[in-house]
C-alpha cells in the first residue's frame, strides 16, 4: 500500500473578505502524478503555496510524510521542491552558473549534482548562453534542473506548460513521466490545459472556486469518460420512456439540454432508432463520442455552479 506523503484536512484560507479556499481536504500518496485541474483564480496556486508554507491555512492541517508541528513541516519541506508562478533564474547567467549559485545557497556539496540534474532535464550542451537567450522551454527545463538539485522526494509544479508551444509541451510531459517512473518522485501539478493533464496524471483533483469537487484515479475518470451514443430528438423526455420500457436499456442518463447518452445497445442502434421512429419520435443526432476531461470538468463545474446558485437563492444570498 502506497505511503500518504501529503494529508491536507480541512484547509481554507481567506484574504480579507475573500475565501480562496474553503474545506480542501485530499491525501497525496507516494508515486502519484496528481493533478489539480480547475480555471484560472478556482484555488490551485492558493493550496500548493499552503503545502510549500509560502502563505498560512486560515484554518485546517496540513501534514506532510507523517509530520505536523510547525519545526516538523519545515523539515519535511527539505524533501520537497516547488516551482510556483515564474522559475527564478538570474538572467544574465548561463545554466550551470545558475545551478551553482543554487548549490551554494541551499548548501549541497555534492557539486556532481549539477552535471546530473542538466542531463535530466535535457540540458547537458547549453555551454555559455546566458538565460536571457532561452527559450520558454528551456527556462522551464532549468526551472526543473533547479529544483532537482536537492534531491527531492516531491515535485509542485504550478503551470510548468503554461505558454509553450505543442513541442516544449511534449517535452516537459515526458520529462516529468521520466523524473516519476526512473527518479521515483511524486508529482502534483496544476494546468489548465487538460488534455494534456489526460495524458500524463495518475490522479486528478477537480477544483473550482476554492472548493475541491471531486478526487478521481486515472482509471476511475477513464470509467466515468466511457463512449457513449449521443442522442437527440424531437421529444427526449419520451424517447427517455421509449428507451427503458420499449427497448429495456437502461444505461443511460440525461445531458442538460435534454439529450441523451447511451451507454448500451451500440450494436443494435438501427433497431433503437427505427424503434424511437415507430414510437412517434424523430431522431436528430445519433452519433458516437467519448466524454474527454475537459467536457468531464465543464460537467461538473456546470453542477456545482447550479447547486451553489440554488443555495444562495434559497439562503436569500445575491
Amino acid at each position: 500500500m502506497s505511503e500518504i506523503l501529503i494529508d491536507a484536512e480541512h484547509l481554507g484560507k481567506q484574504y480579507m473578505k475573500k475565501k480562496a479556499v474553503s474545506d480542501a481536504s485530499f491525501q497525496i500518496k507516494e508515486g502519484m502524478i496528481c493533478g489539480l485541474i480547475g480555471p484560472n483564480g478556482a484555488g490551485k496556486t492558493t493550496i500548493m503555496k499552503m503545502l510549500g508554507g509560502l502563505v498560512l491555512p486560515t484554518e485546517g492541517k496540513i501534514t506532510l510524510f507523517g509530520k505536523t508541528s510547525e519545526n516538523e513541516l519545515a523539515k519535511a519541506r527539505g524533501r520537497m521542491c516547488f516551482m510556483i508562478e515564474t522559475p527564478y533564474a538570474k538572467e544574465n547567467l548561463n545554466a550551470r552558473e545558475n545551478l551553482e549559485k543554487q548549490r551554494i545557497q541551499r548548501g549541497i556539496s555534492d557539486k556532481s549534482r549539477i552535471d546530473e540534474v542538466l542531463k535530466i532535464v535535457g540540458l547537458p550542451d547549453v555551454g555559455k548562453k546566458p538565460v536571457k537567450h532561452y527559450s520558454l522551454g528551456m527556462r522551464q527545463r532549468l526551472g526543473i534542473a533547479i529544483a532537482l538539485l536537492s534531491s527531492p522526494e516531491i515535485m509542485i509544479l504550478d503551470e510548468p506548460i503554461n505558454g509553450l508551444d505543442p513541442e516544449g509541451i511534449v517535452e516537459i510531459r515526458e520529462l516529468l513521466l521520466k523524473l516519476n517512473r526512473e527518479q521515483h518522485i511524486t508529482i502534483v501539478i496544476s494546468s489548465h490545459i487538460l488534455s494534456e493533464l489526460s495524458l500524463l496524471c495518475t490522479d486528478y483533483i477537480f477544483i473550482n472556486k476554492g472548493r475541491i469537487l471531486q478526487t478521481l484515479s486515472a482509471s476511475e475518470l477513464k470509467a466515468v469518460c466511457r463512449e457513449y451514443y449521443h442522442i437527440g430528438t424531437d421529444n427526449n423526455a419520451l424517447a427517455e420512456k421509449i428507451l427503458s420500457e420499449n427497448l429495456g436499456l437502461t444505461q443511460y442518463e440525461t445531458e442538460r439540454d435534454g439529450s441523451i447518452r447511451l451507454y448500451d445497445g451500440f450494436d443494435d442502434m438501427v433497431r433503437i432508432s427505427r424503434t424511437l421512429y415507430e414510437n412517434g419520435v424523430t431522431p436528430t443526432t445519433l452519433c458516437v463520442n467519448e466524454a474527454n476531461l475537459e467536457q468531464y470538468y465543464m460537467n461538473m463545474v456546470g453542477d456545482s455552479d447550479a447547486e451553489h446558485n440554488k443555495s444562495a437563492e434559497l439562503s436569500g444570498e445575491k
